[in-house]
């Protein structure tokens, strides 16, 4: 009993130690439950990943989170304050930066970063100096006098990311922060997070870029239509499939039935269709490529690849939620995105 109350207390202590602690949150729009009792903490310093598809309800957990707005029930601690019923409470240890900007096109880079900075009680002298040299950090130095409206997508999501740290936040909420800018910029931008992670900021990241989560996050919630179903490392989601060996082949030539007759030639072996000309392997045991090759040329087919290929986070996420990668993949087409 003694080890139980000290296990518990143990358990409660390092509640209070993290950075965001939620118990049971949910919210409903009309008819629609866009999130459902959730619950996960998130470690002071951790980079934290929230995945999912869009609709899932990773903007609705950030706006609950962040006190944009209220939960219809559950709990929420930022900071080991109690923000249920004062939303605002964390305020000052937070920054925020959302999936669409909030700046003001009328300002100049320069006007913008330092007008946050006086909402956030920074004097004049500290503004500007932070101002300045966020600018140069994300390489809008160039740009710091140049109206906010007439810059790029990139340049507009790394000025509002500047505007999420200006008053150095201990925690930081991105939302979808690599969504509809080109891959330059993107990469760009995951180098500046992973950087602010390194120097110990908290971040809590929601993203439907599976590889980004892969690439930046040490522990990820997987969200599937307001409720999480899996959280966990990135090594321990992947760990059950490292003992499986995959290979992927590309072909020419639409072939009717094919799987089917893999399947039956090669028993003991699974095979997905992934669209059109590609073919996904699966074995517990080595896979010999060649006797797949040659038997899908004695079919007609062209094989164009074949490749062995690593487990990865996508493929923990569809073995989980059911969601097909090419689903995940017509989400960045309307994002806009291209990574």
């Amino acid at each position: 009993m003694a080890m139980l109350k000290a296990s518990l207390h143990a358990e409660e202590e390092n509640k209070m130690n993290d950075a965001i602690v939620v118990e049971g949150l949910s919210k409903r729009f009309a008819e629609v439950q866009a999130v459902s009792n959730l619950s996960f903490s998130v470690h002071q310093g951790e980079l934290f990943g929230f995945l999912g598809p869009n609709g899932a309800g990773k903007t609705t957990t950030i706006n609950m989170l962040t006190g944009l707005a209220r939960p219809d029930s559950g709990t929420i601690r930022i900071g080991g304050i109690d923000c249920t019923d004062k939303p605002r409470g964390a305020q000052h240890l937070i920054g925020v930066v959302p999936d669409e900007s909030n700046l003001y096109p009328e300002l100049t880079g320069f006007e913008n970063l330092c007008f946050c900075a006086a909402l956030y009680g920074l004097d004049k002298a500290e503004r500007q100096d932070r101002a300045k040299g966020l600018l140069d950090q994300f390489g809008l130095a160039q740009a710091a006098n140049h109206k906010f409206g007439g810059y790029s997508k990139g340049m507009k999501r790394k000025l509002t990311i500047a505007a999420g740290i200006i008053h150095q936040p201990e925690i930081l909420f991105l939302d979808e922060p690599t969504t509809g800018i080109d891959v330059a910029s993107a990469r760009q931008l995951r180098q500046l997070i992973a950087d602010l992670h390194r120097a110990g900021t908290t971040i809590f990241l929601t993203t439907h870029y599976i590889e980004e989560a892969e690439r930046l996050c040490e522990r990820i919630a997987f969200i599937v239509s307001g409720r999480i179903v899996q959280i966990d490392t990135v090594e321990h989601l992947i760990q059950p499939l490292q003992k499986k060996h995959v290979v992927q082949i590309a072909y020419a030539n639409i072939l009717n039935d094919i799987r089917g007759k893999l399947s039956e030639s090669f028993p003991g072996i699974e095979f997905t269709t992934q669209g059109q000309g590609l073919i996904r392997v699966e074995a517990s045991e080595p896979i010999r490529v060649g006797p797949l090759v040659r038997f899908l040329e004695d079919q007609g087919a062209e094989v164009a690849e074949a490749r062995r290929m690593r487990p990865s986070l996508e493929d923990i996420f569809v073995q989980i939620t059911g969601i097909e990668a090419k689903a995940m993949h017509k989400e960045k087409e309307k994002a806009g995105g291209g990574q």
